[in-house]
């Protein structure tokens, strides 16, 4: 019997080109209303780095690039640093357009939490999910589903 994973039981899927061998996924990004409260979540509460900031004035547009690499390997040249940055795995990009946070009228970006329902999300591995949930909820994360109120796979 094929594996729920093979070619046979995934309609499109392909075996990977060997001229892809190299990729790899290098990051998520999201668009943030406030950097100031985005930046401290995922800095204080997720344990992210800011591994590169990047402004774009002519466009009015900031982008952070956050992950859980060591920055004190990563070069002090700006040119080297951001060749750096794309060249970690996994990153997580954070794109503010100037002005969204201090807009009264900007409806902000949908979440997911309300109508229509619907949103991705990211996947941040822990040690101990009860015990990070713990320390969320220590450091006044709100929570709209806890682990408990999910269904197992």
């Amino acid at each position: 019997m094929a594996s729920k994973e093979s070619a046979s039981n995934n309609p499109g899927l392909q075996t990977p080109d060997e001229a892809t061998k190299s990729y790899f996924l290098q990051q998520a990004m999201i668009r943030v209303k406030d950097p100031k409260v985005s930046l401290d979540f995922y800095s204080r509460i997720m344990g992210m780095t800011l591994l590169k900031r990047l402004d774009f004035p002519e466009m009015k547009f900031t982008l952070y690039f956050l992950g859980y690499e060591d920055t004190k390997s990563a070069p002090e040249d700006p040119v080297e640093r951001t060749a750096w940055t794309f060249g970690q795995k996994a990153t997580l990009e954070l794109t503010h357009n100037w002005g969204t946070e201090a807009d009264p009228d900007f409806k902000g970006y949908h979440d997911g939490n309300s109508e229509p329902r619907g949103f991705g999300h990211i996947g941040i591995t822990v040690d101990d999910v009860h015990k990070a949930c713990k320390r969320f909820e220590s450091l006044g994360v709100e929570f709209v589903k806890r682990p408990e109120d999910g269904k197992s796979i």
